[in-house]
């Protein structure tokens, strides 16, 4: 078994009262290694100024979680399958909807876009190791988003 974790702070500003609701929702992400990344609610959530736009909010992270889980199992299979992956690009999309009464993130449809050095496979095998990939996700078994592979060719 394995464990993984973040930490997440935020601090309110001592011009912010809080309980009226008008305070800023900008915070970090901390990860192993010392990466920082800051983060927020969605503007699509929670309204300017009290989110910040530039910043990653959970629902983009969950649809970039998703994407580079897949394509890191894509590019595993691919390399076991003797094929050479100069590129891969993947313009993910999530859809946020509200079913029985709970919003929720209900389908990613992930759009790779693979660029191959020598011989690219036929299409027969990219569907396949997309199809493996999708299969061996860690994130993509654990959760009940559909996710859909749209391929880019």
């Amino acid at each position: 078994m394995s464990s993984f974790g973040a930490k997440v702070i935020w601090h309110r500003q001592k011009s912010e009262k809080f309980t009226d609701r008008r305070y800023c929702r900008g915070h970090v992400w901390q990860f192993d290694g010392g990466v920082e990344v800051p983060a927020s609610s969605s503007p699509h959530v929670v309204p300017l100024p009290y989110s910040l736009a530039e910043n990653v909010d959970p629902e983009e992270a969950f649809v970039a979680s998703l994407s580079s889980c897949h394509m890191l199992f894509f590019l595993h299979f691919a390399s076991d399958a003797g094929l050479v992956i100069d590129h891969y690009a993947d313009a993910a999309m999530g859809v946020m909807e509200t079913v029985d009464g709970k919003t929720m993130i209900t389908k990613v449809t992930l759009r790779p876009e693979v660029t191959y050095g020598g011989q690219a496979p036929d299409i027969a095998l990219e569907d396949d190791l997309h199809h493996r990939a999708h299969d061996a996700c860690f994130l993509a078994n654990s959760v009940r988003t559909e996710v859909v592979t749209e391929l880019v060719r």
